[in-house]
């Protein structure tokens, strides 16, 4: 790799001191100088981007690997095992507790199918081919999992629920708040060196919860699931945007 960034100025320096000594006329040392030092200079633009690429991908699969291992399957931070603990009597949030039930065991075969996959073409050495491909993959994993994260705040702020559920959601948004803030880093560092549509403020971070005796005592706390629009919340195959 040293040498992709160093055999330019080494073989211009030869020849400059080559030219000195046999007293080569300028007209035909010149020219030789300046396409040796465009190749130079194109050679190391493509070296650095190469480098560039391949810190993304080593990053991604990071990041795809830390976001499911905390956050998915049964970790204590996955947000459905946090939904799981909510305890109500109500029969609207008892509905969407199902229906959390059995999207936990899509988003986890989805998560899964992901990790094998990146893992099986960066063993291949063609990780690199799908980059793009598996960044916006990763994006609507976190997305469809935002959905999830939002319903529960708003079922949460307004139901009783215990302090230690709170304080288990709150421990869970801040550490998943600074996976979001790295992997917006990584959307912006990419965009810098290769195409993609997304923009790192559509990786939107998680709002944590007061405990019930801390809330405005004006406030009507009831349980009451809310109204999803446009499936939010469900995994529904759409495409991401």
């Amino acid at each position: 790799m040293i040498i992709k960034f160093i055999w330019s100025p080494v073989l211009i320096t030869i020849l400059a001191v080559v030219g000195y000594f046999y007293e080569l006329p300028v007209e035909i040392i010149g020219p030789s100088l300046l396409v040796i030092l465009i190749i130079g200079s194109i050679t190391t633009a493509v070296c650095l981007k190469e480098r560039k690429l391949n810190k993304a991908v080593v990053f991604l699969k990071g990041q795809g690997e830390y976001f499911i291992r905390r956050f998915a399957s049964d970790s204590h931070l996955s947000i459905f095992v946090i939904i799981n603990g909510l305890n109500s009597s109500d029969t609207a949030v008892r509905e969407w507790l199902r229906a959390c039930n059995t999207a936990q065991l899509i988003f986890n075969a989805w998560c899964e199918s992901f990790i094998a996959r990146i893992r099986n073409d960066d063993r291949n050495g063609n990780i690199r081919l799908y980059l793009h491909t598996y960044l916006v993959e990763l994006w609507s994993i976190v997305s469809h999992y935002h959905e999830f994260v939002d319903q529960f705040h708003e079922v949460a702020s307004n139901s009783k629920i215990s302090d230690e559920l709170v304080e288990q959601y709150n421990r869970f948004t801040d550490e998943y708040n600074t996976f979001v803030l790295r992997f917006r880093d990584h959307i912006g560092e990419l965009k810098r060196i290769s195409r993609t549509e997304i923009e790192p403020p559509s990786v939107k971070t998680a709002k944590e919860l007061l405990p019930v005796s801390q809330r405005p005592k004006e406030q009507n706390i009831e349980e009451n699931i809310p109204k999803p629009k446009d499936n939010r919340g469900y995994i529904t195959g759409k495409p991401p945007i």
